[in-house]
């Protein structure tokens, strides 16, 4: 409980002083003041990221090389790590300054008044980014010497100093350092982003979840139209998809954030965002479709589908897409992740040309996206691509690229006629 005192001075009263006294239950230490936030992404997925932010109420949105920057309060920290689907970490600054050596670092590092932070018998772990040339040691370097700064600094202090947990910190703190730019954040998400809580089983170099979900945003798809995975694989582009498509928060099945253990978590708030978020979720009617001729792969998919609670939403079928049809009419957006690099061991000019003859003969009015690190392998497709867009898998640099696939064929036509002539 506050009070707050008021004298005021009133005209035409003859130096007549009121006095209001004003009772105020609030906590002024931890008033949900907005501040700077950082949410790192994918190469190529930041202005989906901003977007992504925009709409959920995010202010100030400022792009970069492989982040956005942007400003809210802690409950719209909470809401950001639920309901991104492109950010790998949601990062919280508590420190920005210059520095120009390893001494420059280990003392700001130590001006920061840790127990704000963290316990003296608690548990922390340190990552590190370092682009700079005054800094010729590597990032395990920096993490270790920040991670000496502040255990000198609780050692210094309390005669006692927290331990490092590389698997369950209490705090994970990100050190970054842009030529001579220090800034030290909260780490508020904990593990990337990308894992999502449903994966179960996977299966050959299976796509990234923040990746997956900005390919899909980036197609365009809302869940107004037909949905195809015609090389399915573990099914994370169906799930992503199904997500996008009924609005359901990206990471609504994971288990724990880092920030939940953090000393100024509140629960309450917690669970009020997750609460409004829920009930923005809706159905689509829409199908998603997904497939595959291993039937190992099938069966994963159908596990991890199973396990995001979105069984109802997508069929999963062993089919080769060679072998297979349009079989929905109406608006179709198709997105697959071909096998390339060391996924594919058959002839990539054949494989390729395929993909393409199957698009144009078997699925006219439809729009098709693909993803692959085998630019020369495009040529073979025989399709004209409508866009294309520079992306990161992992180590890889890829094309995202996209088909226009026109109703053209006879076949299509009067396949499409009869059956509306049975209707």
């Amino acid at each position: 409980m506050y009070n707050l005192i008021i004298n005021l001075k009133l005209p035409y009263s003859n130096n007549i002083i009121l006095t209001i006294k004003c009772i105020f239950a609030y906590n002024f230490t931890s008033m949900n003041r907005d501040f700077k936030m950082t949410a790192t992404t994918l190469f190529g997925l930041e202005g989906v990221l901003a977007d992504e932010l925009k709409k959920l109420g995010a202010q100030d949105v400022k792009e970069a090389v492989r982040s956005v920057s942007f400003r809210g309060d802690t409950g719209f920290m909470y809401k950001a790590n639920i309901a991104l689907r492109t950010a790998v970490r949601i990062l919280k600054p508590i420190k920005t300054c210059k520095i120009y050596d390893e001494e420059d670092l280990y003392e700001a590092i130590q001006k920061i008044k840790w127990e704000n932070y963290l316990d003296a018998d608690g548990t922390f772990a340190i990552g590190a980014v370092v682009n700079s040339k005054n800094f010729t040691s590597n990032s395990h370097y920096i993490s270790l010497k920040s991670k000496d700064a502040i255990a000198d600094y609780f050692r210094h202090k309390y005669h006692k100093r927290p331990n490092v947990d590389l698997k369950y910190p209490d705090v994970k703190v990100h050190v970054h350092i842009q030529k001579d730019w220090l800034t030290v954040s909260l780490d508020s998400s904990g593990d990337s982003l990308h894992k999502r809580g449903y994966r179960t089983a996977t299966n050959i170099a299976p796509i990234n979840e923040v990746l997956a979900a900005g390919m899909v945003l980036l197609s365009g798809y809302t869940g107004d139209e037909n949905f195809i995975d015609p090389m399915c694989g573990s099914g994370t582009i169906l799930i992503e998809a199904a997500m996008i498509a009924n609005n359901i928060p990206a990471n609504i099945n994971r288990k724990l954030f880092a920030f939940e253990h953090w000393k100024d978590y509140d629960e309450d708030l917690y669970f009020t965002i997750q609460d409004a978020l829920l009930k923005k979720i809706r159905s689509s009617h829409f199908k998603i479709m997904g497939f595959d001729k291993a039937p190992s792969a099938v069966q994963k998919a159908k596990a991890n589908i199973e396990s995001a609670n979105l069984d109802e939403f997508i069929g999963v079928h062993h089919v080769n897409f060679f072998n297979s049809t349009k079989e929905v009419f109406g608006n179709t957006t198709i997105l697959f992740n071909p096998p390339y690099g060391e996924r594919l061991n058959i002839d990539t000019e054949e494989f390729y040309k395929k993909i393409g003859d199957t698009l144009k003969h078997n699925y006219p009015g439809s729009t098709a996206w693909l993803i692959t690190s085998d630019t020369d392998a495009l040529k073979c497709v025989g399709l004209r691509t409508s866009k294309r867009i520079a992306l990161k898998n992992g180590d890889l640099d890829c094309k995202f690229v996209k088909y226009e696939l026109y109703e053209g064929t006879r076949k299509f036509k009067e396949r499409k006629q009869e059956d509306t002539s049975e209707d």
